[in-house]
């Protein structure tokens, strides 16, 4: 595999030109369920840049299809922060709770460098090293850029990354570019300031605490210099927005439009994690999240402008394995300072170009699915499905195990990943909680069926009557080639009137059991 942490576009080509391609890429194709498309749900390099695609080919937060496959890990160098956000509360010591700014520990560079030695010889494909908090990177350079240094010495084959709320941003510009730093997340939740007010009440700038509008006006100016002058070093940029109802979610279709015409690759919108219990502003005052609803039809109405990020999974600063899971509690300091580490970079190699093989055979048994597909009679039906999976892109996780659902749009177009529902664990300790039972229906009432590698028949039954069909006869097979199987009966079944459906939303769901057996 080719080593592209520190692949640059090549010297004799316009930086014009490079601009001009991600911006009529829009970072990524557009071409949705086709299976041609790419940031969210790419198979392949067909229809962006070639040096695009080396950047994010197996990079799980910029390729919604890679992250099926490749591994990504934070490490906890960067507690200070030069902003307070009303949805933010960092939190060391905690190993609960799951989302940005919390932490089990803090690390200095060096410890930094030996966790993500063993963590890269323990999970081979893990390809990303993000420093993401649990404050701000760039309020935090010298720690930051050491551990970057470190890394590039030691495991030149992992891409490098930072996520930064842009305040200091435009400083650090030429380090980032220096340290062959590809990937940049800029969180932008306003461009507004009298927006921003009610989300920031005040940031460290020039050293004394600015409040108010005036706080978010330099915040918002200083994020839009800091992204046009990472695209025009051809530095992908992810903008990472979070939605609030009543305070930003209509201003984010504003907040896309500016981001995209300055250059951003992919856009994540994410849904606000509020509650009591998390020592919040906003948990505190009852400010509520959006439902997976309303976060989904906010990204549709965005995707026109520029390509979405919907497999965001909101990461703690310490995460480690796939998204969806966190594999920190196996690589706590005391442990990996007892560990003899030894970095095997070919085996490394070996193993990724097998979970290449492994992704291409995915691919072509979409295709062969799609091309099966578009010979039925056109339908403008949509139904959404749920995904019980542990990765690899196949149907592999029991029911009762799922702590989150991949949900996929159906469409005579294909299968388009459209998000993820967290919930309730099902069994526990070998037997089926009903409460918890009750939580999954409600995560997932909108999806016509639900795919499993197993599933008992208490659950089989409550989902059956709650209108959403259990599919468990796919079982270890790619998500995308039995979905698209699936979709094909269900017209066949529509068409003879043996299932009865209604549209709710932007999607057709089916409601209640089987007319006829």
């Amino acid at each position: 595999m080719d080593d592209s942490s520190n692949f640059e576009f090549a010297a004799a080509e316009p930086l014009d030109d490079i601009m001009q391609k991600i911006a009529d890429h829009k970072g990524c194709g557009t071409s949705g369920g086709s299976g041609k498309s790419s940031c969210g749900t790419s198979d392949g390099p067909d229809d962006m840049a070639p040096e695009i695609w080396e950047k994010v080919k197996n990079h799980p937060c910029y390729s919604e299809e890679a992250h099926h496959h490749y591994a990504r890990m934070h490490v906890a160098v960067a507690p200070a922060c030069n902003i307070q956000c009303n949805y933010c509360n960092r939190k060391y010591d905690c190993a609960n709770e799951s989302r940005p700014g919390v932490v089990s520990e803090k690390l200095t560079p060096e410890q930094a460098a030996k966790k993500v030695l063993a963590v890269a010889s323990t999970i081979p494909q893990m390809t990303v090293l993000g420093v993401a908090g649990p404050g701000d990177p760039l309020a935090n350079p010298a720690k930051t850029f050491k551990t970057f240094e470190l890394i590039s010495q030691t495991a030149p084959d992992i891409k490098l990354c930072l996520s930064t709320n842009g305040l200091a941003l435009p400083d650090h510009v030429d380090t980032i570019a220096k340290y062959n730093v590809d990937h940049v997340t800029i969180t932008v939740n306003m461009v507004d300031p009298e927006v921003g007010a009610q989300i920031y009440p005040w940031i460290f700038w020039k050293n004394k605490r600015v409040t108010g509008i005036e706080a978010a006006r330099i915040l918002t100016e200083r994020q839009m210099q800091g992204l046009e002058m990472l695209t025009e070093r051809g530095i992908l940029c992810k903008v990472n927005s979070v939605m609030i109802p009543g305070i930003n979610d209509k201003h984010l279709v504003e907040v896309n439009r500016a981001v995209k015409s300055r250059g951003a690759f992919l856009h994540n919108i994410m849904p606000l994690i509020s509650a009591p219990e998390h020592g919040t502003v906003f948990g505190l005052t009852g400010q509520r999240g959006p439902t997976a609803q309303e976060l989904k039809a906010l990204q549709d109405s965005c995707e026109g402008e520029m390509n979405m990020m919907r497999h965001c999974r909101q990461c703690r600063a310490d995460a480690v394995g796939l998204l969806g899971e966190d594999r920190s509690a196996e690589f706590t300091t005391e442990k990996i300072m007892e560990m003899e580490v030894s970095y095997d970079l070919e085996s490394r190699q070996a193993y990724q170009n097998a979970v290449e093989q492994e992704r291409l055979a995915k691919v072509a048994a979409k295709n062969a699915e799609l091309e099966t597909l578009a010979a039925e009679e056109a339908s403008d039906i949509k139904i959404l499905v749920a995904v019980a999976t542990k990765g690899q892109g196949r149907i592999n996780e029991h029911f009762g195990h799922a702590k989150e659902f991949q949900v996929y749009e159906l469409s005579s177009k294909g299968a388009k990943f459209v998000g993820h529902r967290r919930v309730d664990l099902y069994c526990q300790g070998g037997y089926g909680e009903e409460d918890s039972l009750e939580t999954v229906i409600k995560a997932i009432n909108d999806c016509a069926a639900v795919f499993v590698a197993k599933i008992g028949h208490c659950p089989k039954d409550e989902l059956t009557a709650a209108g959403i069909e259990p599919i468990d006869q796919y079982a270890f097979e790619f998500i995308e080639q039995s979905a698209i199987a699936y979709f094909k009966d269900y017209l066949d079944r529509v068409k003879r009137g043996e299932i009865a459906h209604v549209a709710r939303g932007d999607a057709d769901i089916r409601q209640g059991a089987y007319i006829s057996a």
